[in-house]
């Protein structure tokens, strides 16, 4: 589990092609403090497992499906990518719940800037957007964002000089693709209120039957 933090930026250093998918070699700092074999990774939002852990840097194996489904397909030598730690049990929770298990990709239709902050307008496929809620939370590579508007298909975030500075957003342009995870809690909620199978039924009734909505 992660928080949309980011902890550093890493840069690419290596590439292995393998006949089971890729195996990404990024350089880093920060994120190797009490990092093993075996933890857990976000790399531009994406779970991944750490296989080797050096001095200067950490091994991850990549399976075709995560390369299909995400923007680490699009990841060269030398690039640069977001990395978090998964979070421990007495750390801080300074973002939202993110799993690194992304629910779509996602495409930057605009950039502009209002006042302090950037403002992007993103795309995204799968109907990602059908789960999103204004004000709600959403991770783009990995960051922990504040959905600020949304529309059919695409949505708006605003991200402030601290962020930008310090993930790759700052090179996110027009076309670029991104790498979209929509919050925990409401995919939960949505598979609790439209199974077909539950016994349970959301409505205002219900929520008013269990207490919900009443004063003190």
């Amino acid at each position: 589990m992660f928080t949309g933090i980011v902890e550093e930026m890493g840069q690419v250093a290596r590439l292995t092609q393998r006949s089971s998918g890729l195996r990404m070699h990024v350089d880093c700092s920060s994120v190797l403090q009490d990092l093993s074999p075996g933890d857990s990774v976000a790399v531009n939002g994406l779970c991944l497992t750490a296989s080797e852990v050096g001095p200067a840097g950490f091994a991850a194996d990549v399976m075709p499906e995560s390369l299909r489904r995400s923007t680490l397909s699009d990841v060269r030598r030398g690039s640069r990518v977001n990395l978090e730690r998964a979070v421990s049990a007495d750390g801080r929770f300074g973002g939202h719940l993110v799993s690194g298990h992304i629910d779509g990709v996602g495409r930057v239709l605009k950039r502009s800037t209002e006042g302090n902050s950037d403002v992007f307008v993103i795309t995204a496929d799968g109907g990602v957007t059908d789960f999103l809620v204004p004000k709600g939370s959403v991770a783009v590579d990995g960051v922990s964002l504040t959905v600020a508007w949304l529309d059919e298909g695409k949505f708006g975030v605003s991200a402030i000089p601290h962020t930008i500075e310090n993930t790759t957003l700052q090179w996110r342009k027009v076309g670029d693709r991104v790498n979209v995870e929509i919050d925990l809690i409401g995919k939960y909620v949505w598979r609790f209120t439209s199974d077909s199978k539950s016994d349970v039924k959301m409505s205002m009734d219900f929520l008013k039957d269990n207490g919900f909505g009443q004063g003190s």
